[in-house]
């Protein structure tokens, strides 16, 4: 079994948190090649495989930009945090139709003491958000099936913001509300960082992945997409 991430890998992150700057990633960008991006494109290729077994429209594409592993560059146009690099690691295995990481994915985020699996949808545009609340509406049942799940509570939570009140057009009142006020649908399973560098790591998030499989089901079918 391959091992990906290691000590090394965290140990650039923490660096570069301490060193956010262009001049320092400049001076390190080989030592950035070989701990964190190789591995992490290796980890991608590995991955290939495993998700057709949980979905055949998912896809991990090994690609230095443009593919599963996200950028390191920060988008600094709009906030007022001007570091210029990520400290972490993001992969992002989205839908075959999904155009950026606002498309429904599973995901894996490695960080030093903040590494966790994912899936569902993060910060949807209006229409897709529209419609899975509408799906909440119509299929109650059916969502609150895959929402409870007892293997998937177990390791997931359902996190991300939510409007601090009743969307507009949805009744205040509805006993699903708490739901329909997210403005996130993603799930989060936090793992230590010992286990992202074990060789079972990809075995972890291949069986991570397949207990969300059915709220990922439910949010793709809210959307008209294939799972």
């Amino acid at each position: 079994m391959a091992r990906y991430f290691t000590q090394q890998s965290f140990d650039f992150l923490t660096a570069l948190s301490n060193n956010n700057n262009r001049e320092w990633f400049n001076d390190h960008k080989q030592l950035y090649e070989d701990v964190v991006r190789s591995p992490a494109l290796e980890f991608i290729a590995d991955m290939s495989d495993e998700l057709v077994t949980i979905s055949a429209h998912f896809l991990a594409v090994r690609r230095k930009v443009g593919g599963s592993l996200m950028r390191v560059h920060r988008d600094v146009r709009f906030g007022k945090d001007k570091r210029p690099y990520k400290t972490n690691i993001g992969i992002q295995f989205r839908h075959e139709l999904g155009k950026d990481v606002h498309a429904p994915g599973f995901y894996l985020h490695v960080e030093p003491d903040g590494c966790f699996i994912g899936a569902g949808i993060w910060r949807p545009d209006s229409t897709a958000l529209g419609k899975i609340r509408d799906a909440i509406i119509e299929k109650g049942d059916a969502w609150l099936t895959s929402s409870g799940d007892k293997s998937f509570n177990k390791k997931f939570e359902i996190s991300g913001e939510s409007l601090k009140t009743a969307p507009r057009g949805y009744a205040k009142d509805h006993p699903l509300i708490e739901d329909l006020r997210r403005k996130d649908f993603i799930a989060l399973c936090n793992i230590s960082d010992k286990s992202v560098k074990s060789v079972r790591i990809k075995k972890q998030v291949v069986e991570t992945f397949q207990l969300a499989a059915p709220y990922m089901q439910f949010l793709c079918k809210a959307l008209d997409l294939r799972y």
